[in-house]
């Protein structure tokens, strides 16, 4: 976990933690993944604060919120909006869908609706707006997607594809808490729910901002050469069947960006590649054969791709 050099993030991860209890590491990545632009997946069993968190991120910001439990039976236009005909003026008249006019969506057990209404976040998600009958309809910015699945039970659910996972910036486990944690979280919710007591830390201006503050990082052409090699050999990787894809490697470079801009710098270092290099690459890569019958996890196969790869000389930074 990095030491946040930035005051104003202080205050928000501070905030965040009225809520979400000992979990500051995962509030900090989440947080990056903001700056960086990015969508996040929260994968982890049901009742750890998935839902709580990503009120708790919206609250705190101060962005605009909207919420979709995903069942079998929601439609593609539940998110993208209808059109639907106007007797009395003869038109079509649109009716907005729950990713428009918010900032922050959040997709609870994504997994547990249909592939074709997965798929309706894509181009949201990749692009910024939604398309009904031909006309493109912006979404506010940032747009930002929270989605939750719950990895166990798999009655009623449907794997993600491919294309909408790649479409994540980050994938994150919470976590139980430890004793002590859970014992204040108890404690905390004798009387009343702690979200009400979260304050307002930023504005969706502030955000933007510092969004684009991390744009200015500076990211060195050493630090560009290590991401790229990394990309590289994880194709010839024994233990990956597919390995990181040229999105992946953006990616990467992207939220190292944000990693450099919590840590009070204006340019990446190889350890923020490092920091990030997991969570970034562990739902894009496919282990190979091999690979599962040794039960090696893509996180032990991408641990291993970083120590087998030279990291670039300090001095040339």
């Amino acid at each position: 976990m990095i030491d946040i050099m930035n005051k104003d993030i202080c205050n928000i991860v501070n905030e965040i933690e009225k809520v979400i209890v000992g979990k500051r590491d995962v509030i900090i990545k989440i947080l990056t993944a903001i700056l960086a632009n990015g969508h996040i997946l929260l994968d982890d069993v049901p009742g750890v604060g998935k839902t709580t968190m990503a009120v708790a991120v919206s609250r705190t910001l101060g962005l605009d919120f909207g919420r979709i439990q995903f069942t079998p039976d929601v439609l593609p236009s539940d998110i993208t909006g209808f059109s639907l005909y106007n007797k009395e003026t003869g038109t079509l008249e649109y009716n907005p869908g729950v990713a428009v006019g918010v900032n922050l969506l959040l997709g609870d057990e994504i997994n547990r609706t249909s592939s074709k209404t997965q798929s309706a976040l894509l181009e949201a998600m990749e692009e910024g707006q939604v398309t009904v009958d031909g006309v493109s309809h912006a979404l506010k910015k940032p747009f930002i997607v929270i989605a939750t699945q719950n990895n166990v039970g798999t009655a009623g659910t449907q794997l993600l594809p491919y294309a909408q996972l790649d479409r994540f910036l980050v994938k994150l486990t919470i976590g139980y808490p430890n004793h002590n944690n859970e014992m204040d979280i108890i404690r905390d919710r004798q009387k009343t729910n702690p979200v009400g007591r979260i304050e307002r830390a930023a504005t969706v201006s502030d955000v933007v901002r510092m969004q684009d503050e991390v744009l200015g990082v500076t990211v060195k052409d050493s630090i560009v050469d290590y991401i790229a090699r990394l990309a590289g050999q994880s194709r010839a990787h024994e233990s990956l069947e597919l390995g990181i894809s040229p999105r992946g490697s953006l990616f990467i470079n992207k939220i190292s960006k944000a990693r450099a801009y919590l840590d009070g710098r204006d340019y990446v270092i190889p350890e923020d590649v490092q920091g990030v290099f997991a969570d970034v690459c562990a739902h894009r890569v496919l282990l190979s054969a091999s690979a599962k019958s040794r039960k090696i996890s893509a996180n032990q196969a991408l641990m291993d791709l970083l120590a087998l790869t030279p990291v670039p000389d300090g001095r040339k930074l």
